[in-house]
């Protein structure tokens, strides 16, 4: 038995350092001006003093954080009405459901983008403006994403239970079902929302398509940065990292201290 756990530790250590050799080899190349023999040479972190002080990076990157948020807000809000919905009321309609939210899964960036400028890019509605397009296009993305890990942490507790409990209280089934069911699954709707942080912390293409100069996220910054200095590049994407890894860090961390103070208070 102790051998099969060393052997699996062991494997869990060589694919951690695989997946990590990328992100160290950024950081060690973006730490030193000269790297062309074995060992790098001249140590500095000049290049992230001057990347902490352009404010194009700095609002960039705050971009990037403002329009994570709003559409996956926006997601979650949609997935749980229509869960909602077709779990208590229309069990049946939920496979239709599915299918509906998973084919974004099949759609491509650059099809999305094209597609939805030549539906809006001549509307004189709001709906015309880049950003609310952008912003609709990152919630057909990320919908798989929240749709699939809401409904697993749905299937985890017994809706059926908790809400004839909550009824026989005096709520409201669309109350009991955001008071008592939404916060059991609580954890699933972060571990979604951070996978489709991911998603959008990546992406380049829809941002580049529809939003252009309009609305310049640290991809299309990270982009620019190539085609100039490949060190102030590194820098970028270790930044974009680092937050990634904040955030996921932070989020995680009040999710275990909620978990904590619920224990406790059991």
């Amino acid at each position: 038995m102790k051998k099969k756990n060393t052997g699996a530790v062991v494997a869990m250590v060589l694919i951690l350092i695989y997946l990590l050799i990328p992100l160290i080899i950024s950081v060690i190349y973006s730490l030193f001006s000269n790297w062309t023999g074995i060992i790098p040479k001249g140590f500095t972190v000049e290049t992230y003093a001057k990347l902490f002080r352009d404010p194009d990076f700095l609002a960039s990157l705050g971009r990037t954080l403002l329009i994570c948020v709003i559409p996956i807000a926006i997601t979650i809000v949609i997935v749980l009405l229509a869960l909602f919905v077709t779990v208590i009321y229309f069990p049946r309609l939920e496979k239709y459901v599915q299918i509906i939210c998973m084919i974004p899964y099949t759609i491509q960036g650059v099809i999305l983008s094209v597609s939805i400028l030549s539906m809006y890019v001549s509307n004189k509605s709001f709906l015309g403006n880049r950003l609310i397009m952008l912003i609709g296009a990152y919630c057909i993305i990320i919908l798989p994403f929240i749709y699939q890990g809401i409904r697993n942490g749905m299937r985890a507790v017994n809706i059926n239970v908790l809400l004839e409990a909550a009824e026989m209280l005096g709520a409201t089934r669309i109350y009991a079902f955001f008071k008592v069911v939404v916060p059991n699954i609580l954890s699933a709707i972060i571990v979604s929302s951070l996978l489709a942080v991911g998603i959008i912390f990546g992406d380049y293409v829809l941002v580049r398509n529809l939003a252009g100069s309009q609305w310049q996220n640290v991809q299309i910054y990270l982009y620019q940065a190539m085609k100039s200095d490949s060190m102030k590049s590194s820098a970028v994407f270790c930044v974009i990292m680092a937050v990634t890894f904040i955030i996921a860090a932070v989020v995680l961390y009040l999710q275990s201290h909620e978990g904590k103070t619920a224990q406790k208070a059991e």
